[in-house]
C-alpha cells in the first residue's frame, strides 16, 4: 500500500471511531494530568526537603532513580494485587515514574542559588523559611518547570501501557492495532499520544516565561481541580466495589475483536458480559486476585493448572482448531533443505498434556524455557547428549511471540536444529503480536516462528466466511488451506504440525465455577 492510500485508509479510520478517539484522548489527558499533579505536590516537597537536609540526599535521589529504572509493565504487575486493575494503579505508576524530574531539578535550583544573595537575605533578617519561599524557590522555578515539562513528556509516553490493565487511554488502540496486525489503530494511538506530548511541553514552556503570579494562580486551578477529581474517583472507587454482583469479564484486545472471539461467542451462545481489555499475562493475575471473574486463555496454558482455574466446556463447539506448526520463510527452507527435514522430526511428538506440563514447568515451577524444552527433548530421545555446536558455520533466527508456550517451541526448534545440523541458532523472542512477528519474517529478519492455524486462518490470511465455516469442522482442512494460501501470499511454509491443539478457552477460578455450577460456555450464557 502507497502513502497516500494509507493516510487516506488512516484518515477514513478516524473519522468512522473518531468518538473513540476523543474518548481515549480525554482518558490519556486524565491519567497524564492527576499523575503529573500528584507528582508535582511530593516531587517539589521531597526536593525541597533533601536540598534542606543534606544528609537525606543520597538515599532519596537513590531510590527515586531505582523506581525510573523499573520496567513499566513490570511495575503495573506489581501494584496489580494491591490496588486491582484500571485507573487507581495506573495513575500510581505514572506518579512515580514521573518522580525523578521533578525531584532532582528542585534538589538543584535550590543549590544552585548564589550563596550570596541566601547571606544577602538573612542578613536583612529573614528567617530560614522566608529565604526557602521569597527567594530560593522563585529563583529555582526554571528549573522545576524544566523537570515538570520533562516529567509530562514521560507521562504522556508511559500511560499509554495503561491499557495493559484496563486504565484506557491511547494506549488501548496501540495495543488493539499490534494484535490484530491493524496498522490505522496503531497510528490512531500513537499520532495523537505524540501530540499530546508535544501540546504538553508547548503549554508548560509557555507558563514557565510567565510572572510568577500567574503561575500561582494556575497551580491553585490546576491542584483544586485535581484534588475534587481524587474524591470523586475514590467515591467511584468504594462505590463500585460495594455494588459489584455481575460477572466481569477480562479479555485481550486479540480476543475481543477478532472473528473467532469475543463478539462471535456472545452470538453463538446468545448472551452479554461486561468485560474490560488487557494484557494476556496481567489478566490471569487479575482473575486470581477477583479483579475480574471471567477470562480467555489456551487450552494448553499452564496457568490454568497453577491458578487452580475451571475451563469451561465449548458445548457448541465454538471455537476452531489451534494446531501449532513451525513457519518458515521458503528462501531459507530452499537455502537449507536440512532445516525441514530436522523440524520433521517433531511432527506429532507434543499432546496436549504434554504441553500443558511444559508450560507449568516454566510459569509456576520457575524453570526456564530452554530447560524444559531440553528435557523434553531427551525423554521423547530426540536428542542425544551433546551437540555438534563445534561444527556450526551458518546462522539462523528462529523467534516467538511474548508468551510462555511460545518461548518453549522456539527453543524446541533450536535444539533439534542444531542437533541434526550444521547451522547455528540466533533466537530472537517476546515479538509483541503476530504482525510484528509478520512483519520481521516479510524483511528477513527472523526465520522460523511457531504459529497456530487458527490464527492464520483468521488473522492472516484473506477468507469469507463460508470458507471459514467449512474449514472450522475439519482440523486437517485448516492447516492445508493455510499453509496454501501463506507459500502463495507470503512464501511462507507451515511445516508438519507437531500434535497439540491450543484453541482458546474460557476460563474461571474453580471455586466460583463451582459455586455458581458452571460446567460450560452455555452455563456461563443462562448466568
Amino acid at each position: 500500500m502507497e502513502g497516500g492510500e494509507i493516510m487516506s485508509s488512516f484518515y477514513d479510520f478516524l473519522i468512522n471511531n473518531k468518538a473513540e478517539v476523543f474518548q481515549q484522548l480525554f482518558e490519556h489527558v486524565e491519567l497524564t494530568l492527576v499523575s503529573l499533579c500528584i507528582a508535582v505536590l511530593l516531587g517539589i516537597t521531597i526536593g525541597v526537603f533533601i536540598a534542606v537536609y543534606n544528609k537525606s540526599t543520597q538515599t532519596v535521589l537513590f531510590i527515586v532513580n531505582t523506581i525510573q529504572t523499573i520496567p513499566s509493565l513490570a511495575l503495573l504487575g506489581f501494584l496489580l494485587p494491591f490496588f486491582g486493575i484500571g485507573v487507581v494503579p495506573a495513575i500510581i505508576a505514572l506518579f512515580l515514574y514521573a518522580l525523578l524530574p521533578i525531584v532532582r531539578n528542585t534538589y538543584t535550583g535550590i543549590t544552585e542559588v548564589d550563596t550570596s544573595i541566601k547571606e544577602s537575605a538573612i542578613a536583612m533578617g529573614m528567617k530560614r523559611s522566608q529565604v526557602l519561599f521569597k527567594v530560593e524557590l522563585p529563583l529555582a522555578l526554571p528549573y522545576i518547570m524544566a523537570g515538570i515539562r520533562t516529567a509530562s513528556v514521560i507521562n504522556v509516553g508511559v500511560a499509554t501501557l495503561s491499557a495493559f490493565i484496563a486504565a484506557g487511554g491511547l494506549g488501548k488502540f496501540i495495543l488493539q492495532g499490534i494484535q490484530l496486525n491493524n496498522t490505522n489503530m496503531i497510528l490512531a494511538g500513537a499520532i495523537p499520544a505524540s501530540l499530546l506530548a508535544l501540546f504538553f511541553d508547548a503549554i508548560l514552556g509557555r507558563i514557565q516565561k510567565s510572572s510568577l503570579k500567574i503561575i500561582r494562580w494556575f497551580s491553585i486551578i490546576l491542584f483544586g481541580g485535581m484534588f475534587i477529581y481524587l474524591m470523586i474517583l475514590g467515591f467511584q472507587k468504594l462505590k463500585s466495589g460495594s455494588d459489584k454482583a455481575e460477572l466481569l469479564g477480562g479479555f485481550p484486545s486479540e480476543f475481543v475483536y477478532r472473528e473467532d472471539g469475543l463478539k462471535g461467542l456472545f452470538k453463538v451462545y446468545d448472551f452479554e458480559l461486561d468485560y474490560v481489555e488487557m494484557e494476556i499475562g496481567l489478566m490471569y493475575q487479575a482473575l486470581a486476585n477477583k479483579e475480574v471473574d471471567v477470562i480467555s486463555g489456551f487450552s494448553t496454558d499452564g496457568r490454568i493448572k497453577a491458578y487452580n482455574l475451571k475451563t469451561l466446556e465449548d458445548n457448541l463447539n465454538y471455537f476452531p482448531p489451534y494446531q501449532a506448526a513451525p513457519v518458515a520463510r521458503q528462501a531459507i527452507l530452499d537455502k537449507y533443505p536440512e532445516i525441514r527435514q530436522s523440524l520433521a522430526l517433531l511432527e506429532n511428538q507434543i499432546t496436549n498434556e504434554e504441553m500443558t506440563d511444559m508450560n507449568f514447568k516454566v510459569d509456576e515451577e520457575k524453570k526456564q524455557p530452554e530447560e524444559v524444552a531440553l528435557e523434553f527433548l531427551k525423554f521423547k530421545g530426540l536428542l542425544g547428549k551433546e551437540t555438534k555446536s563445534s561444527r556450526k558455520s551458518r546462522t539462523i533466527k528462529i523467534g516467538s511471540k511474548a508468551f510462555t508456550e511460545n518461548y518453549i517451541l522456539a527453543h524446541l526448534f533450536k535444539l533439534i536444529i542444531e542437533e541434526n545440523t550444521h547451522l547455528n541458532v540466533e533466537l530472537k523472542l517476546g515479538f509483541g503480536g503476530t504482525k510484528l512477528l509478520m512483519d520481521a519474517m516479510k524483511n528477513d529478519e527472523i526465520d522460523i516462528y511457531p504459529e497456530y492455524t487458527g490464527t492464520a486462518l483468521l488473522l492472516l490470511l484473506e477468507t469469507n466466511d463460508k470458507e471459514r465455516e467449512d474449514l472450522f469442522a475439519n482440523p486437517d482442512k485448516v492447516y492445508d488451506f493455510v499453509n496454501r494460501e501463506s507459500q502463495s501470499q507470503f512464501q511462507f511454509e507451515w511445516l508438519p504440525t507437531l500434535g497439540f491443539n491450543n484453541t482458546f478457552a474460557i476460563l474461571m477460578r474453580s471455586d466460583q465455577a463451582e459455586e455458581l455450577e458452571l460446567e460450560n460456555i452455555e452455563d456461563l450464557a443462562n448466568h
